[in-house]
């Protein structure tokens, strides 16, 4: 019988100069952001940094605790600085890539019930929401539900 390997923690979050100009440049932005897009942001503000550091910077942060991560309508990975008090789920429009924060306490107790009736610790989840926002609906009932076309 072989022995379980042995976890690794995350590796300690080292600000190196490269590092806290992605960390700022995410803080800059708008909701959730790409790789490329923050890329793309940084060589605009005449920060060089490559794109693989930035992947890797956003991978740490995430590992850290320190983002919310959710899929952008390709699978892409989007990223946004985590509150303070901790992860968020969110509702994300599979158009325009906008996203609503989701109040997520039944699936947070859900989760926790289940780790300890299963006997689990340290359980984390992924929760994904996708929908089209009323901004990217087309028609004249975009914005009216109830009202039906003559």
């Amino acid at each position: 019988m072989r022995d379980a390997p042995a976890t690794r923690s995350p590796a300690p979050w080292r600000p190196t100069r490269q590092r806290t100009a992605v960390l700022s440049a995410l803080y800059e932005r708008a909701g959730f952001t790409s790789k490329q897009e923050l890329h793309e942001a940084l060589e605009a503000k005449g920060i060089t940094v490559g794109l693989t550091t930035v992947y890797r910077t956003l991978h740490a942060l995430n590992r850290s605790g320190q983002v919310d991560v959710v899929r952008d309508r390709t699978g892409g990975r989007l990223y946004r600085p985590r509150p303070a008090d901790g992860h968020r789920h969110y509702l994300v429009c599979r158009d325009c890539d906008s996203s609503t924060a989701v109040d997520a306490d039944p699936v947070e107790r859900w989760a926790d019930n289940l780790a300890e009736t299963m006997g689990f610790t340290e359980v984390g989840h992924t929760i994904e929401l996708t929908g089209v926002c009323d901004r990217c609906r087309v028609g004249p009932t975009a914005r009216n539900p109830a009202v039906q076309d003559a």
